[in-house]
Parts: structure tokens; sequence; C-alpha cells
């Protein structure tokens, strides 16, 4: 009876339609909250949002950290901004080029809230958008609906302080290192940074085809250099500098160092990638999936250096 029983709830659950991501923002200073998304692959119940976004509430509004990954999200971040302010949101910065950290541009453009970027972050969004584009309305389907590549409608080149309400915003960009224009979002006052993908924690870091190894230990010093009381990583839950350090920055020099050496012994691509002991890493999230693609790419680029 008891095995009927489970075997009925098992398919009743089965049956019900796909839970949908929920905005739910946690405080993690005074005035900033922070969006925490899954730690897995980009899925359909989670609506591309295995990322983290977040926002900051000043005297003058709101400004938002990252748009989210769809229409339906932005849409969603909004209102849950509502539920803790009557501020209205005043600006919108992407700190990277990846799908989760821009796509919701369109829904606040509409509303005709600016969106601040870097330079490099625009260019990325209008040479990669399309596929981005493609690629998550597969993933997403009905979840997707009314998204379009809406990239920043201001851009920046170097640093750029911003004064809102009383709140010091500074935008670091050095150099970029997961996609070319990733930014640190810097908060003086809280010392808090949204290091968007710069950080990750809680699950092994992606080498992408754009990505640049040695920019991103740059860019990692650079953030190193604020000496953040707190990280609200790309991915992963809020951390320490040395969680940041110890699971992004040597994991970044560990296989940097590796395969640099690999290419200088004149070893070739799979006997560098077998050869490469990441078991430090191995407890993280998505290690197994990455792990070769991340080696592949690092090879590749210190070959072509």
């Amino acid at each position: 009876m008891k095995r009927r029983i489970a075997l009925f709830l098992c398919g009743l659950l089965a049956a019900l339609p796909a839970l949908a991501w929920e905005a739910k923002p946690e405080k993690v200073a005074a005035g900033v909250y922070a969006f925490i998304g899954e730690i897995g692959p980009r899925t359909a119940d989670n609506e591309g949002m295995n990322a983290n976004t977040g926002f900051v509430v000043t005297k003058a509004g709101v400004v938002v950290v990252d748009s989210g990954s769809s229409r339906a999200v932005a849409a969603k971040i909004h209102a849950a901004i509502r539920a803790v302010t009557q501020q209205p949101v005043v600006l919108v910065i992407n700190t990277g080029g990846q799908d989760h950290r821009w796509l919701g541009n369109g829904y606040f453009i509409d509303q005709g809230i600016a969106v601040l970027a870097h330079e490099k972050t625009v260019a990325d969004n209008q040479e990669r958008g399309g596929q981005l584009l493609d690629g998550l309305a597969k993933t997403l389907g009905e979840h997707f609906a009314g998204t379009r590549a809406a990239t920043a409608t201001q851009t920046f080149s170097q640093r750029k302080t911003l004064t809102i309400g009383g709140q010091t915003i500074e935008l670091i960009h050095a150099g970029g290192g997961h996609t070319p224009g990733d930014t640190i979002v810097w908060l003086p006052k809280q010392r808090v940074a949204f290091s968007g993908d710069l950080v990750y924690v809680d699950r092994l870091l992606g080498v992408l085809p754009v990505s640049h190894t040695g920019r991103w230990l740059a860019s990692f010093a650079a953030l190193e250099a604020l000496t953040p009381r707190l990280i609200v990583p790309g991915h992963g839950r809020p951390a320490t500098l040395a969680q940041a350090q110890s699971q992004t920055r040597d994991y970044l020099a560990a296989l940097r160092g590796h395969m640099k050496k690999a290419v200088d012994a004149g070893d070739d691509l799979q006997a560098a990638i077998a050869s490469f002991d990441d078991k430090a890493w191995s407890g993280l999230a998505v290690y197994s999936e990455l792990r070769g693609p991340n080696a592949n790419r690092a090879y590749l680029e210190l070959e072509a250096e």
C-alpha cells in the first residue's frame, strides 16, 4: 500500500506544471539587496536565472544591477523592488555580456529607464546577442516571450563614479575576463561589491570562447584592491574575499599556470588537460561538466599568446 501511495504521489508531482523563477530579494547591507540564483545549469524552471542580480535603494531612486535573463524576469525583478521600496527605478547597470546580465534590458528601456554598461559589454552584446537569444529561447520556451536583445542606452570606457541620492557607486572595468566587458559595481559606503561573473563561488567557473584568463586575473586583482567586506558574486552565495580567492582566483591561477607550462614544454592539448590537477575544486557544483572545456580553452588561449 505504501509503495502504491508513493508511486501515486510521484506521478502527481511529475504531472504538475514546472515552477517558475521567483524574485526573492535578500538584504545584504543597508539599502543593498541581491537575488540569489541557482548554481546549476539554465533551465525552464529557473528561467535562465542560474546567476545573481540585485539592486541598491537610494534617496533618489533604485539602481538595478543586471536586468535578468528575459523580459519576464525583468518584470519580476521590478515587482520585487516595488515590494521593498516606493522609490522608482532610475538606472540599470549591466555587469557583463552573459544573457542573464542584460536580456531583461528591453523591459526597463520600454519604461524610459536608462541602462548603463561598459562599451565592451555593448560590443559583446551586439556580437553574441543573436546566439544568446536563440539558445535561451530553446531552453525557456514560453518564459522567453517578448524578450529582445536590447543593449545599454549609455556606455562608459574607463572607471565611472555615480552619485545618486547620496549613494556613491563606482563602476570598475579592469580588462574583463569571463566576458570582455565584465565590470565591478563597488559600493564604498557599505564596502560591498557586485562582481558580476568575475567571481564564482559554490560552483566551478566557466571559461568561455570569449573569456581570457589573464585579463580575468587582472580584474580579480582590481577587486582585491578594494578589500570588500562582502562580495555578491555572479554565481553562488554572497561571499567573503577569502572565499572568492580560493574558489575563483586560485583556480584561474592554477589553470593558467599549468597550461602555460604545458604549452612552453610542447605538450599537446590532450596531455595538458590530462595532467592538470584540479582536485582541490572537485567539490564545487558542475565541476565534472566544466573542467574539460575550461582546460581546453585555457590551453588554446596560452597557445595563442
